[in-house]
């Protein structure tokens, strides 16, 4: 019997909970499958796809730095991967790619199943423009908070994120703008850190006096690398939360559309936080 192949691609990817996560999904299930990762050279992504596609890989979750590549390199995708420019799911079928983005749903299911946080009438801080940032966007605009500020390095990558979703902003009633993170003001309920200034150690990329009182502080990263922008938003008086949760969440979507079922998300979170503070 041929067993479904799956994997994450990624640099780095060792760190990756998505494997186990995968697995228990398959076991609760019932689904038969393989699931690993795979380490992608940073100019070798589409080359790396199709060789994987080759070996007989049914579908792959994508990491960082590729999820712009991997919009890119799809034959076709879905909408929301599209308003993104970024996909973070590919499935491969009669010779073509498929690109979708779940990150956006997995990040508003942790929101409010998981923090309890309503994101109506809120004002937004999304720090990065990468293909992390740009998966997330949509989904937030279409909860209606009062105001999304996008925030960069470098202002034109912000611009152009914003740019793209401004039809959906004004739809929504929500006001959207780009910052340099260099001249970045203004204060916030939620504020999201969607850069991999966690994975490098490179420090928080904001004060904090961008966390209005009562704020929640949400790092996409999860486990240790994470952890420096945790304290520093307890720090600052503001809740924290890792990216855990909208890691299972994202993969969850993932999973039903590879596999036409939907996993227990929850149940898994739960089992995955008790392990990973077990193995702590």
């Amino acid at each position: 019997m041929t067993i479904d192949l799956y994997c994450v691609m990624g640099n780095p990817v060792a760190h990756s909970r998505s494997p186990w996560i995968h697995a228990r999904f398959a076991e609760l299930t019932g689904q038969t499958l393989i699931y690993d990762t795979r380490l992608i050279a940073l100019d070798g992504f589409a080359s790396g796809v199709r060789a994987f596609a080759a070996e007989g890989g049914r579908g792959c979750n994508v990491t960082v730095p590729f999820k712009l590549d991997a919009a890119r390199l799809a034959d076709r995708i879905s909408e929301r991967a599209a308003l993104a420019g970024a996909a973070n799911v590919l499935c491969f079928q009669d010779g073509l790619i498929t690109g979708d983005n779940t990150d956006g749903a997995g990040l508003v299911s942790d929101l409010h199943h998981g923090a309890g946080f309503d994101l109506r009438a809120r004002h937004l801080l999304l720090i990065g423009a990468g293909g992390a940032a740009a998966g997330v966007l949509g989904p937030l605009l279409r909860e209606r908070p009062a105001s999304i500020t996008v925030a960069n390095r470098t202002l034109a990558r912000a611009s152009e994120l914003v740019e793209r979703h401004a039809a959906l902003a004004t739809q929504q009633q929500a006001e959207l703008v780009a910052q340099s993170l260099r001249n970045l003001h203004g204060n916030f309920d939620l504020v999201i850190n969607a850069t991999s200034t966690s994975l490098s150690d490179a420090g928080v990329p904001v004060a904090g006096s961008t966390l209005r009182a009562g704020a929640l502080a949400y790092d996409m990263m999860y486990g240790a690398p994470a952890q420096g922008f945790l304290d520093w938003a307890r720090e600052n008086g503001a809740s924290a939360r890792d990216g855990l949760g909208m890691l299972v969440g994202q993969a969850a979507v993932a999973f039903g559309i590879w596999r036409g079922v939907l996993p227990p998300e929850q149940q898994v979170l739960g089992e995955l936080r008790a392990f990973m503070q077990g193995a702590a």
